[in-house]
């Protein structure tokens, strides 16, 4: 069954303001250590010092890292006092991350 959004692509192709987000999406997801932050996010939130701690960097170099996938509304995130925690945005992030994995391992 196709999809409202694979009837578009097929249809219309992509206008150029989509390609330029799909593309911005793209080049966000292109860098390990953002990829990282959001395999770690897939099992559920984590705050910006335990990202840090996992990954071994600082929590100022986590925080531009998620600066970035939040502007592209790929995580989102909640203040608890002066914590900050950060969860993929819905599930087509997880969508997406779980896909591309299989892809890799199943190819």
């Amino acid at each position: 069954m196709q999809t409202d959004a694979q009837f578009a692509i097929e249809a219309e192709g992509l206008s150029e303001e989509v390609l330029f987000r799909m593309a911005e999406s793209f080049k966000a997801l292109s860098d390990p250590t953002r990829l990282q932050i959001l395999a770690l996010l897939f099992a559920g939130e984590r705050s910006v010092g335990d990202l840090a701690d996992h990954l071994d960097v600082s929590q100022s170099a986590v925080s531009h890292q998620l600066r970035i996938l939040r502007a592209l509304d790929i995580v989102r995130y909640h203040k608890e006092g002066r914590e900050v925690y950060y969860s993929l945005a819905d599930d087509h992030v997880r969508d997406i991350l779980l896909r591309t994995f299989e892809h890799i391992i199943n190819d």
